[in-house]
């Protein structure tokens, strides 16, 4: 397994809320783990909420007795809400806020992965899938036939989110299992990689020459040449799996 990670602010933002972590060690029962968190809140709200949410994912991953993967990443992110919400309790300037979390694992072929929110996982080989499913307003909009998906992405309220951790005292995440081939990446990002960049330039990008560290910055560079209007998160995965 290779990995490669980044962040950068963007362009119009004037501090970066998103925070992630990355690891191809074992962490606990965990084969390794992958998060992507957005934060969301004034002042330093939502940077607290992302930061608190991945590192107290991570420390419940490391030391839970769990075995189950989904069941992990389950508790984890509970655990992580409750973190947020009794920060949020003993500091009133920060009510309100929250964070979107994207979690996976991967173990052989097989990638067991939970969200909250709108930040996304992708499965890209031949072509590109969305794994996970967005929480948000113009996403149930368009589940209901109310809109189709290229006018979501450009709806002015595309970035209003309807679940996070922090924003109720329970959370759900959602979890999904994937059989990943050979030959495949996968791509966990925050909304600011793809609402400025479409599904096929991702997959144009990730299909090139470039080498991992080449193709992670260009993703980034990508995002910020299409407006960069908010922070851009990235972690490629390339498994390595045997053809």
């Amino acid at each position: 397994m290779k990995t490669c990670s980044l962040t950068d602010i963007g362009i119009r933002r004037e501090m970066n809320q998103d925070y992630f972590f990355a690891s191809e060690e074992p962490v606990g029962n965990l084969p390794n783990l992958f998060i992507v968190a957005d934060g969301m809140g004034g002042h330093n709200a939502g940077d607290f909420a992302s930061r608190c949410a991945v590192k107290t994912i991570a420390e419940t991953a490391r030391t839970t007795k769990l075995c189950e993967f989904d069941r992990i990443l389950c508790e984890s992110i509970t655990r992580a809400n409750d973190a947020v919400r009794k920060y949020a309790d003993g500091h009133p300037e920060t009510m309100g806020m929250g964070t979107t979390v994207v979690a996976a694992v991967l173990n052989g072929q097989t990638l067991t992965t939970a969200n909250v929110g709108d930040s996304r996982l992708y499965v890209i080989g031949d072509d590109i899938r969305q794994i996970t499913e967005d929480h948000s307003l113009v996403q149930e909009m368009v589940r209901l036939g109310e809109m189709d998906a290229q006018m979501a992405k450009r709806h002015p309220d595309r970035n209003i989110i309807t679940r996070a951790v922090g924003a109720d005292n329970t959370v759900r995440a959602d979890i999904f299992e994937t059989e990943v081939k050979p030959g495949e990446w996968i791509l966990l990002c925050s909304d600011g990689l793809t609402n400025m960049i479409e599904d096929e330039e991702i997959l144009r990008i990730l299909a090139g020459s470039d080498d991992m560290l080449s193709k992670t910055e260009y993703l980034i560079d990508q995002a910020n040449k299409n407006g960069g209007k908010d922070n851009i998160t990235v972690i490629l995965i390339d498994p390595e799996l045997e053809r």
